[in-house]
């Protein structure tokens, strides 16, 4: 026998696994020696009389299949009885971690009450009880001034800033060539100072404080004077021309002046100019610091609106959208990189700007000459002030800026607006030379009911005698064609927090 048929002979004794199963073919293979070829057990993927056909790595995935499949998994999800070794062993480890076998180690919330502690039923009918304090009242707004008081020369004139009222609640205003301290909370009127030959006054400022006020006359001097002992502190002179605009930052003061030049003083040194910005082309009328020092921002006779880096001399951005002159300037004190611009009569628009994305937010229609605008700290609300044609005070809501209410303020142009520093009351004065009190931005307590206002309720009728000094004129005379008591209700969030 040769070795080739040797092992052709031991192949044959042992079947393949693709022959394995298979008959016989006819009975050469008996008749040579072969061993008879057993069929296997049936293949769970055969069919009935058929052999299965299917690849190797692709599994037979028939209806069949799949009902057993999800029988099989049912069925070894359900709990299977536990010999008393085992339970056992599950309670001495549990004793063992400090657990309870029958609570959960891990849950995503507290269990539900059962039933012998709180019948559900009638824990959800019991009746509602009453807040003390309603998530929504009605704020009144007089159409009325609380106060008037007569502010005898007046200077007419759009791009000069004559009015502010400070932290220790004294406003002060410049008539002429006087500046005059009206002490809110006690009613008493001083004159703090009168300027020499034709000079007359054109922007007055507070320090944060209030300790200090800065004067700016149409001579170029930038005069600081204390108010407690009603000294002139220094005087800083180098403007070219009047000084229409002043804002405070600590102890650094900018001052914007009629050539387009803005200049930063420090108030400490001898040597007080410090920066000198050059960016606008006509007289600077807007101003003002951001409550955190690190932007400045300026309007201009040349209807642009800048802003300044406090650690640069070149404007941070630029926006031109203003027809007219920008005057009103004013940060939002809730969102500190919100700001609002208005413009003068041929512009008469209220823009808003994102100062770190620079984009323009939103932009309302006022119809009118905006002269000034005040953020509430209280409500997410504005007030614009106005000259040409309405001159009227308007309310308006942020961000959808809806109208709430129009106030007719004044017979002429209201100029000049200033807020207390309990935030409630705006004062406006106007070229009729009067100077008018409002109650806008009403705080309220918990309970809803508005708080008296502190800030004008000591104040005594003020009287006297000589020109340029405040006297006190019954409201219910005030107004501008309106003597009866009018308001508006509207319905607002007691407080913004």
């Amino acid at each position: 026998m040769t070795p080739s048929k040797s092992l052709r002979e031991d192949r044959s004794a042992f079947p393949s696994p693709r022959t394995a199963g298979k008959p016989a073919t006819g009975s050469s293979g008996a008749a040579n020696g072969a061993v008879p070829r057993v069929a296997g057990p049936p293949s769970p993927r055969t069919k009935k009389g058929k052999p299965a056909q299917y690849d190797r790595f692709i599994p037979n995935r028939s209806d069949k299949e799949l009902a057993s499949s999800q029988f099989n998994i049912a069925r070894s999800d359900t709990e299977q009885p536990l010999d008393g070794a085992t339970i056992a062993y599950h309670e001495e480890v549990a004793r063992a971690c400090g657990v309870s076998i029958n609570k959960r180690i891990l849950s995503f919330k507290e269990e539900a009450p059962t039933s012998d502690r709180d019948d559900l039923r009638q824990v959800y009918s019991r009746p509602a009880l009453k807040s003390s304090a309603s998530t929504t009242a009605k704020r009144r707004i007089l159409n009325t001034p609380e106060r008037v008081l007569d502010a005898p020369g007046l200077v007419d004139d759009y791009y000069l800033n004559l009015l502010d009222w400070s932290l220790g609640n004294t406003l002060a205003i410049g008539l002429d060539q006087s500046v005059y301290l009206w002490n809110a909370s006690s009613g008493d009127v001083n004159s703090l100072c009168q300027l020499e030959g034709d000079s007359y006054v054109c922007s007055v400022k507070w320090t944060t404080d209030g300790s200090y006020l800065a004067i700016g006359t149409c001579d170029g001097d930038v005069q600081i004077w204390d108010a407690e002992s009603q000294s002139r502190i220094r005087t800083m002179t180098g403007h070219q021309a009047r000084v229409g605009v002043m804002s405070w930052e600590r102890h650094m003061l900018s001052s914007g002046c009629r050539d387009g030049s803005i200049w930063n003083h420090d108030v400490r040194i001898a040597n007080h100019k410090t920066a000198e910005l050059i960016a606008h082309s006509g007289e600077v009328c807007g101003l003002t610091w951001r409550s955190d020092g690190a932007l400045l921002a300026s309007g201009g006779n040349d209807n642009l609106v800048n802003i300044w880096d406090a650690r640069s001399a070149v404007p941070k951005f630029t926006k031109t959208q203003h027809t007219a002159a920008v005057k009103a300037l004013a940060w939002s004190p809730w969102q500190l990189n919100l700001l609002a611009s208005g413009g003068g009569s041929h512009d008469r628009h209220v823009h808003f700007w994102n100062t770190t994305t620079t984009a323009r937010l939103d932009s309302i229609d006022t119809g009118s000459q905006v002269t000034s605008i005040q953020w509430s700290n209280e409500y997410r609300e504005l007030v614009t002030s106005h000259g040409f044609p309405h001159n009227h005070l308007a309310l308006w809501s942020y961000p959808s800026l809806a109208k709430i209410v129009d106030i007719p303020a004044h017979d002429t142009r209201v100029l000049h607006t200033a807020i207390s520093p309990d935030g409630q009351t705006v004062a406006t004065a106007a070229s009729d030379e009067s100077l008018k009190f409002w109650r806008i931005f009403e705080t309220r307590t918990k309970s809803g009911k508005a708080t008296k206002n502190g800030m004008l309720a000591a104040a005594a009728a003020t009287a006297g005698a000589g020109s340029g000094l405040l006297r006190g004129v019954p409201s219910s005379g005030a107004g501008s064609g309106s003597g009866a008591s009018s308001a508006s209700d509207i319905s607002h969030p007691a407080h913004f927090r």
